[in-house]
């Protein structure tokens, strides 16, 4: 099988320790993270051949997001090293009514201060099928808009399928800017990935009877919210998540996948959840496996992607680092936590 290739910032996450607050912590734990690196993670871990391309700086923490991305089986061969400095998010995490809180310091980071010419297409696309991007990266603004097209029309030059997760920021770009710059990606996108919000916020696009702070979802508006995308930018395929948020501890997981005009629906899991932050892309990765791996099967696609990101959100920082056997075993039933001896 060919090469996956996923574009997109690696950062380091610092967060408090357990559910300490920003206001309390004396420490704070080091990872690397991002929602690009999230998925080719995902993807490596489920045997996937992927490289990541990015750029970091030419010193030792630029060093060690690259060596986090290697000891996961991520090829990083394709990544640029220079420019002045490593994108670091802070992450609070809540607990029961208690939200979650992400605090950025990404600005003049070294991918979002990267020029076009710095990226050739034409080779990184080499016995590649898949190309996944999300709304992230163009949203650092920049040449990364300008870099995220000439990828995109690169991709569809060669035949490879571009998959892309909405992931509107409002902390990043206004819905109005958001709306332009990927209204003039989609064209080139294939499968479109988005959460209950995305597609409101980017494109304007509303599920009804739906309100995301009470935990009331209806499956008939989100069937029309991928029906609408479909028919404005020819997608063929729309996956949403579906989370029904009863907590900061507690949500309901589930997802869609709209596809030739049918609608196919995973299974609920209720999480009792130890990070939320990347489950979207371990989503995001399972899907992209799935669809690779059970190309005529969408509700094995959806349910095998709902079932890695519920995995997921059990374990602690962004990665998943569930195998796909572990993945395949919730699918079939096996959700009761009990100790694998």
């Amino acid at each position: 099988m060919k090469k996956v290739i996923t574009f997109g910032e690696i950062m380091m996450r610092l967060n408090p320790p357990g559910y300490q607050r920003f206001v309390q912590t004396t420490v704070f734990e080091a990872t690397y993270a991002g929602g690009e690196a999230n998925v080719a993670v995902s993807l490596a871990n489920y045997k996937n051949d992927v490289a990541y391309v990015s750029k970091v700086p030419d010193n030792e923490i630029g060093q060690n997001a690259i060596n986090a991305l290697r000891r996961y089986g991520v090829d990083t061969s394709l990544m640029q090293v220079g420019g002045p400095r490593l994108g670091i998010y802070f992450c609070e995490k809540g607990a029961s009514q208690r939200g979650s809180k992400v605090i950025y310091d990404r600005a003049g980071s070294s991918i979002a201060l990267a020029k076009r010419d710095e990226f050739n297409w034409d080779e990184i696309f080499t016995d590649v099928d898949w190309f996944h991007f999300t709304g992230i990266t163009p949203a650092l603004g920049g040449e990364m808009p300008e870099v995220c097209l000439d990828a995109c029309k690169a991709a569809k030059a060669k035949g490879i399928t571009v998959s892309c997760d909405l992931n509107y920021r409002g902390k990043l770009w206004s819905r109005e800017k958001a709306g332009e710059v990927m209204g003039k990606l989609m064209p080139y996108v294939d499968v479109c990935i988005a959460n209950e919000e995305d597609a409101k916020d980017v494109f304007g696009i509303e599920a009804e009877n739906t309100d995301i702070n009470s935990g009331k979802l209806d499956r008939d508006g989100y069937v029309s919210v991928a029906k609408q995308l479909t028919d404005r930018f020819q997608f063929k395929a729309v996956a949403i998540t579906l989370r029904g948020s009863i907590s900061a501890s507690e949500n309901n997981w589930s997802g869609m996948l709209y596809v030739d005009g049918q609608a196919y629906f995973a299974r609920n899991y209720l999480i009792h959840l130890v990070d939320r932050v990347g489950g979207g892309d371990s989503f995001g990765g399972g899907l992209i496996h799935a669809m690779r791996k059970w190309p005529d099967d969408p509700q094995q696609q959806i349910e095998f992607a709902v079932a890695a990101s519920c995995l997921k959100q059990a374990t602690e920082y962004d990665f998943n680092l569930c195998s796909e056997k572990e993945v395949l075993a919730l699918v079939g039933g096996n959700a009761s936590g009990r100790v694998q001896r």
